[in-house]
């Protein structure tokens, strides 16, 4: 009946410690000697364990409550290999995400319970800190396009000195990432380039959920409501499209997204290591090409109803739309004052003098500036300031003739017949002669 006896509540607590004690001392944090003295046991009755957990796998060292080895021990070269991966390769790697690259790429299917029970154990990892309070998540919006997640996260991305932020648009209804790129700092451009980008391959959506970043929002005073009356140039591009903006009051409220950085934090860092990228041209490369494709193939979820909410949009329109906009007067010789620039209106066939118009001044992301009347365009320029001369198509040339006039058309085109010799019934002067 020796098999039906059980270790008492002390004595499992007692081999839980040691448990831990001896998964140090396999992950080579401590040495054996060391165990045996936090144990508080011999030199000789360690080796003696140490030899039953060679014998009979680390299981069946530790779990036995009942006088016998576990039927699903695992050997002592897996233990140790699998603690040996995570010490000298992948020390940096969150569980989850150790486990997948245990499958994956070493073959060793292990359940992530286990894992997870060793490397805390070892003390390779931490534990996770207590619950808090039951919160309720909000459902999903039904259709793709109805909502969408922008966030910024700031990151040592590369593992040193150097901090990016990480801007990424997901959707509401599936998780999907639309757009993921690091840049230097969070700002109105890198926003409005990550917009129109989304905007371009997928369409118009519905509403935008973000923080009150300065970028976003304007807000009178720290803790207030924002002032939806007074619009940022995202806020002003976004109202010219539609779409609707949602502010967050709190980081739980955007909870969505914050678990969503959670996770790129675990994971993109250890990623850019493994492949030695260091620089953000590269790593961007990396996430269009290859990680965003993939961070989607595993946490991308169904959406709860079959359709889409993007509508499709004009690509010519969003040159305009996804610009920095601003309001000048023109002075009396024609000319408009912006950023230390004097930009100079050509003249015009529907109006004598421009001067003292109101004049709307695009800055486009890429540096160039357009300037608008209206819905009329008066010219394009460099970002120094230089007129940027459109060619004239071909199409519409006229030939001129000598006298400076122009040759009209008719249409349809006259027959150029050459005149010819016909018969007649009355006779030519030839003929009378004769």
């Amino acid at each position: 009946m020796r098999d039906m006896v059980a270790y008492s509540g002390a004595a499992v607590e007692r081999a839980m410690k040691v448990q831990e004690v001896m998964l140090r001392a396999i992950a080579r944090k401590i040495t054996w000697y060391q165990a045996a003295e936090i144990i508080g046991i011999t030199d000789r009755h360690m080796r003696r364990w140490r030899e039953r957990y060679e014998k009979d796998g680390f299981d069946g060292l530790l779990d036995r409550r009942r006088c016998r080895p576990s039927e699903k021990r695992v050997a002592l070269e897996t233990v140790e290999k699998v603690l040996g991966l995570y010490r000298e390769k992948y020390f940096d790697l969150n569980v989850r995400h150790y486990h997948e690259k245990l499958q994956e790429e070493h073959g060793i299917k292990l359940s992530y319970t286990w894992v997870k029970t060793a490397l805390q154990g070892a003390g390779l990892v931490g534990k996770g800190r207590k619950r808090g309070v039951h919160r309720k998540r909000r459902p999903r919006r039904p259709l793709t396009g109805m909502l969408l997640h922008i966030d910024g996260s700031r990151h040592r991305w590369f593992q040193d000195q150097r901090w990016h932020d990480l801007i990424v648009i997901l959707d509401d209804a599936t998780s999907e990432i639309y757009y993921g790129q690091l840049v230097e700092e969070e700002s109105t451009t890198t926003v409005m380039a990550a917009l129109r980008e989304v905007i371009e391959r997928k369409g118009v959506f519905c509403a935008l959920y973000s923080d009150r970043g300065s970028h976003f929002w304007l807000t009178p005073k720290a803790g207030e409501p924002v002032d939806r009356h007074k619009l940022t140039q995202v806020g002003r591009a976004l109202r010219e499209l539609g779409i609707q903006m949602i502010p967050a009051y709190s980081p739980q409220a955007r909870g969505r997204s914050e678990r969503n950085f959670g996770t790129w934090q675990g994971r993109l860092p250890q990623e850019l290591r493994l492949r030695r990228i260091t620089t953000v041209e590269a790593a961007n490369e990396f996430l269009r090409n290859q990680y965003i494709a993939e961070f989607n193939r595993r946490f991308q979820v169904p959406a709860g109803q079959r359709g889409s909410a993007f509508l499709a949009c004009p690509r010519r329109e969003l040159d305009l739309i996804f610009s920095l906009k601003f309001e000048r007067t023109v002075n009396r010789d024609n000319t408009v004052s912006f950023d230390k620039l004097n930009l100079q209106i050509e003249r015009v066939r529907w109006r004598g003098t421009l001067a003292g118009c109101s004049v709307d001044v695009h800055q486009h992301l890429n540096g160039t500036i357009t300037l608008k009347y209206g819905p009329h365009i008066l010219g394009r320029y460099t970002a120094q300031g230089a007129a940027i001369v459109e060619a004239k198509p071909a199409s519409g040339t006229v030939e001129k003739t000598r006298g400076g006039k122009v040759k009209k058309r008719t249409f349809p085109p006259r027959l150029e017949i050459p005149p010819t010799s016909r018969d007649s019934h009355f006779p030519t002067a030839t003929a009378a002669a004769i």
